[in-house]
């Protein structure tokens, strides 16, 4: 873990090293919330943008259609194997933006912080949050902090937006699958739920659960470069990937079967939702893409995804089929097959 920005290191007269938890006055507007935006934010997401200081920031942005997507964070533990809430943030909105085929330039942040909470702690997601957004190539311009009563936050909570320009000739979206295409998942499926899982629950196993937080935008781009007529992309965050291939079909009105015997899984992950009664499509995940291709660029697409180390378990898992509309059906490895529905709620709560 990176080191954290130090508050013994503050130069304000009245520094917040006097203060190594979140108090009510962090979230007046004064000049204790001046101390922590000069001495924690600033710092950490350093550039002219952000340094100009104004009400809002000045984008200069590339022609071209404009994406724009906002998300919530609340996950619980705030640090956890292979990430914590701050990768959690950039890594979901860059997600959010290249999954519309987008190539993703800025963010902004708001922290919701519970009277009480740590300063180290809150450094630390800084400084791993503005790493998180220099290895994606975004830049951090805006930002608001609010600060509620001990016991009305669960620490610390963060909301994002983020702003990229889908180039010309892009056009991706669930509703574009069609028989006959291929669906592809970039990775190993339900990492992130579990890693998410074993540490908030204290479990052990003989092998360490890791989440797989990532930024997709680069893989996408190697797609889109092998298959410009990508049907359709999505994360598949909460739900997990029965959310995400029963989104397809409904919006679509297609239907969806994968093969059990084709879906990429971690032994461990395996064993752990085996453990625990828990499906793993309906696991979440943080790293990884689901997209929907005309069957002729299966070997391409595959191609260009396993030459990216985010994509190198990358596998074609089903097809799109006329169907059962609106169902996603799965072929099971001892050879029947059953409906695989929309998760009814979160199988995990407060993983991402």
């Amino acid at each position: 873990m990176p080191d954290p920005i130090a508050p013994e290191g503050w130069s304000c007269p009245l520094a917040l090293s006097n203060y190594p938890t979140i108090v009510m006055g962090h979230g007046t507007g004064a000049k204790l919330s001046s101390d922590l935006i000069e001495h924690l934010f600033v710092p950490a997401f350093r550039n002219p943008i952000l340094e100009a200081m104004g009400d809002s920031s000045v984008l200069d942005l590339p022609t071209g259609r404009l994406a724009f997507t906002t998300d919530g964070h609340v996950v619980r533990p705030l640090f956890f194997p292979g990430g914590s809430i701050g990768e959690l943030a950039v890594n979901g909105t860059v997600n959010d933006l290249a999954m519309a085929g987008a190539r993703p330039l800025y963010l902004s942040a708001a922290f919701i912080l519970e009277e009480g909470f740590p300063i180290d702690q809150l450094s630390q997601i800084v400084t791993l949050m503005a790493e998180a957004a220099k290895r994606a190539g975004v830049k951090i311009v805006a930002g608001d902090t609010k600060v509620v009563e001990r016991g009305h936050g669960d620490g610390c909570y963060i909301t994002t937006a983020g702003i990229g320009i889908v180039p010309a000739g892009r056009s991706v979206g669930p509703d574009q699958a069609q028989p006959g295409d291929a669906v592809i998942v970039s990775g190993t499926i339900g990492d992130h739920g579990m890693a998410v899982m074993s540490v908030r629950e204290g479990l052990e196993f003989e092998t360490q659960l890791t989440s797989d937080t990532a930024p997709l935008h680069e893989l996408v781009e190697r797609l889109f470069a092998a298959v410009p007529n990508v049907r359709a992309l999505r994360d598949p965050t909460r739900g997990g990937v029965a959310a995400t291939l029963n989104e397809f079909a409904s919006r679509s009105k297609v239907g969806v079967l994968i093969e059990e015997t084709a879906l990429p899984l971690r032994p461990e992950v395996q064993g752990a939702c085996e453990l625990l009664g828990l499906d793993p499509l309906m696991v979440a995940n943080e790293g990884k893409l689901i997209a929907v291709v005309p069957a002729e660029c299966v070997d391409a697409a595959l191609t260009r995804l396993r030459s990216h180390p985010l994509g190198e378990r990358a596998a074609r898992i089903g097809t799109i089929v006329a169907d059962h509309p609106g169902m996603v059906v799965m072929q099971t490895s001892i050879g029947g097959k059953r409906v695989v529905t929309l998760p009814i709620g979160e199988q995990l709560p407060r993983i991402c």
